[in-house]
């Protein structure tokens, strides 16, 4: 135990190795090569077709390289699989690559990387570098920490493979654990003497001079193991004893330092996301414009090819600043929770330490550890939220080739005479025409007011109009779930107005393979309407963990079976060589010859179901009445007299009745 001679004063207590298990960190890392190979399926061998591609994909770097371009692997791979899938390059897959076809897959992926006015291209880098950055939160702070310890990994190798023999190397050894305890924390600087002196002081209380030799006998895994125990116990301590006000040198208010970083970080996002969105209600403005048969005009000086790509690239974008506001919301709530947890685990130790003035080592210790972890989690989110916003930053260049083609100030003339309708206004118009189900008797719709979850079905297309990308050339028009959703084959499906509903109800198989037809020609829509499922050979960029980029195809569990027989037997399950038996199944199969079956069916027992009648048991009924009633019947009495004998011979019996009557 560990005596405390005043709760006011900081405190500083003994402490026993707990026990402490290592995790191991595996990473994935990206494979371009096998990325390609599953676009191009080619008829021929895997070690073949790999060769080829990787031939392809150096080829292909080289080129850029040689005039000007520096391109990743990652990006060649994903133009390679684009050019393949394009229809119009006419690539057939069921034969084996030539000479010509390499090079002129080749000239098409060097073509298209080059170029510096197509806005597709500048989508497609956008969505490899965000499938590339962007991961789940446990993989983010697992490298993280991976980092850490790459970090410190030659401070721990010195301290754990020392080997003192004098006073004062196992003094700099000591001051050496000390740096360490402040650097695997992050909380207090090395170099800061007050820091240091703090630190120092709850870890001698923990884990005096007079353990070195102790420690020193232990094995290096071991060490290392005690070593982040102890930085655990002496962050624990020192953040105890900053919130009583007696210590806490260097240790900043991170609650504090958060809630402004969250605060910041989600205005930075959500001005960013209401630019990119804005953009984009321009672009569909005008597209809608020059899709009018009447108002439009018939020869406008961009391709509207051109200006549905920028719109891709801007609803891309504007898809990913949302998936981040939604990580910055999850953080916020992560902080909250770590914030409510640190003020419960201080009033919980509190109570524990006050007016004691000893207490076993046992009850407080894994409340440091706890307080420890809590501050690490804190400091965890403060990383992430940092990542989050070079994300953020790192994605505005992606969208410089659709600002040269369609500059602030060209659409701003563009649109003078026109009115630029947000996607909720377009949804507000179109939700006074919704669907009638009895239009379409054979489909089933949903709506609002009679589904359950409404809001949480998942929407095919990203939420897309997909009548309207098919019949408009590609025009991305978001849907209204209001007018109806479609259920179609377990998926659902909405559209921007009731028309797009009835021509895309009445073929719906035929919207959705046009649909496909229509990503080919534009892979970058494989990623915006998440149609991974509609091109079975999409595989993942990245094996590590679940990315944006790529959906699994299928998941199954499977098992293998060993038979018992490798040789496939005939046997006839039908034999008998019992005469007996043979005897006995003719007669059984000559009996059923004569037999009949009848059945009569009525109109009363047609579609007959079960009913079932639900009675209720009698109750016991009383009544009481005002006075109580009774009739008495009079008690018989008869006496025999003479049966006991006299002087006679004879016996003589008298019976004498002396019964009063009924009516006396």
């Amino acid at each position: 135990m560990s005596k405390l001679s005043n709760v006011n004063r900081p405190i500083y207590l003994g402490v026993r190795k707990p026990g402490f298990k290592k995790k191991k960190l595996l990473l994935g890392l990206s494979d371009s090569c096998a990325v390609a190979f599953a676009f191009l399926n080619f008829r021929m061998s895997r070690a073949q077709a790999e060769s080829v591609i990787k031939s392809i994909i150096r080829e292909v770097a080289l080129e850029c390289a040689g005039k000007g371009q520096t391109v990743s692997e990652t990006l060649v791979a994903f133009m390679v699989k684009a050019v393949v899938l394009d229809p119009r390059n006419q690539f057939n897959v069921d034969r084996a690559l030539t000479d010509n076809d390499v090079r002129n897959l080749i000239e098409l992926c060097v073509a298209r990387l080059l170029d510096e006015e197509s806005p597709a291209l500048d989508t497609i880098k956008m969505q490899v570098y965000f499938d590339m950055n962007y991961t789940s939160r446990q993989e983010l702070l697992e490298e993280h920490q991976r980092v850490m310890r790459s970090r410190l990994a030659t401070l721990i190798r010195e301290i754990t493979d020392s080997r003192v023999k004098a006073r004062e190397e196992l003094d700099i050894l000591y001051r050496k654990i000390v740096s360490y305890m402040l650097l695997r924390s992050g909380v207090g600087s090395p170099t800061d003497i007050n820091t240091v002196r703090e630190a120092t002081a709850a870890l001698q209380s923990v884990f005096p001079q007079t353990e070195m030799g102790t420690f020193m006998s232990l094995i290096r895994r071991d060490k290392e193991q005690q070593l982040n125990e102890l930085s655990m116990i002496v962050l624990g301590i020192r953040l105890f004893n900053r919130d009583n006000g007696k210590g806490g040198e260097g240790i900043d208010d991170l609650p504090l330092v958060l809630k402004e970083i969250i605060s910041d970080t989600r205005e930075h996002v959500r001005l960013d996301l209401k630019t990119t969105s804005n953009l984009a209600y321009q672009q569909t403005t005008l597209l809608e414009w020059l899709h009018d048969p009447e108002a439009g005009p018939s020869n406008f000086f961009i391709p509207i090819s051109l200006i549905n790509q920028a719109l891709y690239n801007v609803r891309q974008h504007e898809a990913f600043l949302c998936v981040i506001m939604s990580d910055v919301d999850f953080c916020e709530k992560q902080v909250e929770k770590l914030k409510a947890d640190l003020r419960l685990r201080m009033k919980t130790l509190r109570e524990t330490v006050e007016f004691k003035t000893a207490i076993p080592t046992a009850q407080v210790f894994p409340h440091f550890t706890a307080l420890a972890k809590m501050w690490e989690g804190l400091q965890n989110e403060i990383v992430l939220l940092g990542v989050l916003r070079n994300m953020v930053a790192n994605l505005h260049p992606f969208l410089a080739t659709q600002n040269r083609l369609l500059s602030k100030e060209l659409l701003e003339s563009l649109l003078e005479d026109l009115e630029v309708k947000s996607d909720e206004q377009r949804m507000h118009n179109s939700s006074e025409n919704p669907i009638y189900p009895l239009q379409f008797e054979t489909q089933e719709w949903l709506f609002p007011g009679t589904t359950a979850n409404f809001d949480k079905l998942t929407i095919q297309f990203r939420g897309i109009c997909g009548y309207t990308l098919v019949e408009k050339n590609g025009f991305l028009l978001p849907g209204n779930p209001n007018i109806g959703i479609l259920k179609h084959r377990e998926k659902y499906y909405i559209f921007s107005s009731h028309e797009a509903a009835c021509g895309f109800a009445s073929n719906p198989n035929k919207y959705i393979k046009q649909v496909a037809e229509v990503a080919k020609k534009s892979p970058e829509l494989i990623n915006l309407l998440e149609l991974h499922q509609q091109f079975a050979s999409v595989t993942a960029y990245s094996e590590a963990g679940d990315r944006f980029l790529v959906k699994p195809i299928v998941k199954c569990d499977s098992c293998t079976q060993t038979d018992t027989h490798l040789v496939e037997t005939n046997i006839v399950r039908s034999y008998e060589w019992n005469e007996w038996e043979l005897r006995r199944k003719a007669i059984k199969l000559a009996n059923l010859r004569r037999k009949l079956t009848h059945a009569v069916q009525t109109d009363l027992s047609h579609m007959r179901r079960d009913n079932v009648t639900q009675t209720y048991p009698k109750k016991e009924v009383a009544c009481q009445s005002k006075k109580d009633g009774q009739s008495n019947v009079p008690k018989p009495h008869v006496y025999l007299a003479g049966l006991r004998g006299g002087e006679s011979k004879t016996t003589q019996m008298v019976k004498t009745n002396l019964t009063r009557s009924v009516d006396e």
